[in-house]
């Protein structure tokens, strides 16, 4: 086990990352670890993430009360805390504000497609949290509902959450997260999203172990139609069409080619608010 020494120069580096990434501006995101079962690490408020050092850290006690530091603890601690509430496996947070991964957020779509293969067996699916005043218990409540069988969640119209053992792994999976984020943009913007078939997703789902990847939950059985089934709080929901003998399938655009049919069979297409209005709009245009 590292020591606080560590743990304080692990923080320090990651907010260094954070902001040299670009997941962070101005005094944005916060970083926490456990140092016991009644103590935690965490970051200042109103401090650069990129420009901390070991001694500006805050400890506290579980309930957010202040122990040492002469600094006050981050204004979002009461989130870090609904996580150790809920996942007594969990011993680090991060959270930031990666712009991809935030835009997907503010448009209301969550990362909930089987697309990568990395990012089914490490984050599984993630979700969208619920909207919720920054520093309340609005926002804590919100990510408490998902993190019981999430590592990784989206906030809604806010930014990025990720939760692990260890900080580095932690952060890792923020990394991962902004990654599939911008692949996902870029096809998206090429027209299509190939998926990965639920058995393809079955098989990753059965190869975690051999990786030495535990997940908190494991990935919902799919509907009749091949479409997830209604949310469990007990299992991840992912996007996975079924196709005996199929590994890849290809899926029709999420955003339809201007002027022209989209591609594909009988796949899902997905709308924002406003797309659909703009194609409701054009349709009434049509009509005069």
């Amino acid at each position: 086990m590292s020591t606080e020494e560590e743990k304080r120069a692990d923080i320090v580096e990651i907010g260094r990352r954070l902001h040299e990434r670009a997941y962070v501006a101005s005094n944005d995101g916060n970083i926490s670890v456990r140092l016991s079962d009644d103590r935690l690490l965490t970051t200042p408020k109103g401090v650069s993430k990129g420009f901390m050092a070991p001694d500006m850290l805050v400890v506290t006690d579980m309930e957010g009360r202040k122990i040492t530091g002469e600094r006050d603890p981050s204004s979002e601690l009461l989130m870090h805390l609904a996580v150790y509430e809920r996942r007594t496996d969990i011993n680090a947070v991060v959270h930031a504000h990666p712009p991809v991964a935030t835009g997907f957020a503010v448009a209301g779509i969550p990362l909930d497609r089987a697309v990568l293969a990395e990012v089914v067996t490490t984050l599984g699916s993630i979700p969208i949290a619920d909207y919720g005043t920054p520093s309340t218990h609005e926002l804590a409540d919100a990510v408490g509902k998902y993190i019981k069988v999430h590592d990784g969640l989206l906030l809604a119209n806010h930014g990025a959450i990720t939760v692990s053992d260890g900080l580095m792994s932690a952060y890792y999976k923020m990394e991962t997260m902004e990654h599939f984020a911008r692949i996902s943009v870029v096809a998206r913007l090429l027209g299509r999203e190939r998926l990965l078939s639920r058995e393809e997703v079955n098989r990753l789902q059965d190869l975690r172990g051999t990786y030495g990847i535990s997940a908190p939950a494991p990935i919902c059985p799919d509907g009749s139609d091949g479409i997830i089934a209604e949310d469990d709080p007990s299992c991840q929901t992912l996007e996975a069409p079924r196709a005996s003998g199929q590994r890849l399938i290809d899926d029709v655009p999420v955003v339809p080619r201007a002027g022209g049919t989209p591609v594909g069979g009988d796949g899902e297409i997905r709308l924002t608010y406003r797309e659909l209005a703009t194609l409701i709009e054009d349709a009434v245009n049509h009509l005069r």
